[in-house]
């Protein structure tokens, strides 16, 4: 159970250092990043945007998280894997969806609902293989 919650755990934050490198990215507004200005003023605008920091430290607990939860002898990467990325990529599209202002189309939401039937369906799998 504590390897699946740590694969949670990753999972949540994968999709929240993404949404948090959104974020920070639109801090740069419409320049954009460059290296007009050399790059030291590239790196002084990286590190001034806090966002994008905690966003790239989300990233880095969620190494540590994912590779406990692969420790467990039962939980294997072809169902590990593919329950991070959906399970973050319905995350990203809900939240971008209602706090980001992006739209979806009826067709992309009924994606997401067979991503979400698809990520049950693999992790029930993982369930049934993890007391053999």
């Amino acid at each position: 159970m504590k390897y699946a919650i740590a694969l949670a755990l990753a999972l949540t934050l994968n999709a929240t250092a993404n949404l948090m490198m959104k974020v920070g990215a639109r801090r740069f507004g419409e320049s954009g990043l460059t290296t007009a200005h050399g790059p030291g003023s590239l790196a002084a605008s990286l590190l001034a945007n806090w966002v994008l920091i905690l966003g790239i430290f989300c990233f880095a607990v969620n190494v540590l998280f994912y590779a406990y939860a692969l420790s467990a002898e039962y939980m294997k990467i072809s169902t590990a894997y593919p329950i991070m990325v959906s399970g973050g990529f319905v995350i990203i599209a809900i939240v971008s969806w209602k706090y980001l202002g992006e739209t979806l189309s009826a067709a992309q939401w009924a994606g997401v609902a067979l991503i979400l039937l698809g990520v049950f369906l693999v992790a029930r799998g993982m369930n049934a293989t993890a007391g053999a």
